[in-house]
């Protein structure tokens, strides 16, 4: 089914609105799978139906839009979600640690949450609800935009490559090394948040 569903699109040219769409909704709903769309079309690159470039553009500047727009959001509903969630003094100290941390790792943190399914949408969102300046943080929006599509497109050519008569076992394997990436990052998070507790 998916193998018949890569034909079905492969080639043509709105595959590539189709890739900045999935890694644009990506950010506001974390369950849209543009990760899996990116390794596909590096699957895809890697036999000649799509161009590589053309494929990590498209993801790059979706996941950046919609980047850009959870950044927007959380400006633009600071002030509501600060009165009514966050009125207390324990709360206002939760709020000063956390745009400490945007100010001083802000870059850091938005490089490393563009490979965690969701962290993205936290930090991008919480970015501009806690008010990183915006030239601050489309820098860092774009690099991490252009290093996760680069990472899963060239991921997907490379597997598609080294399986080139049977490049849905590319895509296998592709995945399952974008899922231990991910698993790593947050197995760190994970072990450093225990070890300061």
């Amino acid at each position: 089914m998916l193998s018949g569903l890569a034909n079905h699109v492969s080639g043509e040219w709105w595959s590539y609105l189709l890739i900045f769409g999935l890694a644009y909704l990506d950010v506001l709903f974390p369950l849209v799978p543009s990760e899996t769309a990116v390794i596909t079309a590096g699957v895809l690159s890697s036999t000649g139906n799509t161009h590589l470039s053309l494929a990590i553009l498209a993801a790059a500047t979706g996941a950046i839009a919609g980047d850009n727009t959870a950044y927007f959001l959380g400006k633009r509903f600071e002030q509501p979600l600060r009165r009514r969630f966050f009125s207390t003094e324990k709360s206002q100290e939760r709020i000063a640690w956390a745009e400490r941390q945007i100010q001083e790792r802000g870059g850091l943190l938005i490089l490393l949450a563009r490979f965690i399914p969701a962290g993205r949408t936290v930090v991008t969102f919480a970015s501009g609800w806690l008010e990183m300046p915006w030239r601050r943080f489309i820098v860092y929006d774009v690099l991490a935009g252009f290093v996760w599509a680069s990472y899963a497109a060239l991921l997907g050519y490379f597997g598609g490559k080294a399986f080139e008569r049977q490049p849905w076992k590319g895509l296998v394997l592709a995945f399952a090394i974008a899922l231990a990436v991910t698993g790593v990052v947050e197995g760190v998070r994970w072990l450093r948040r225990r070890a300061r507790d």
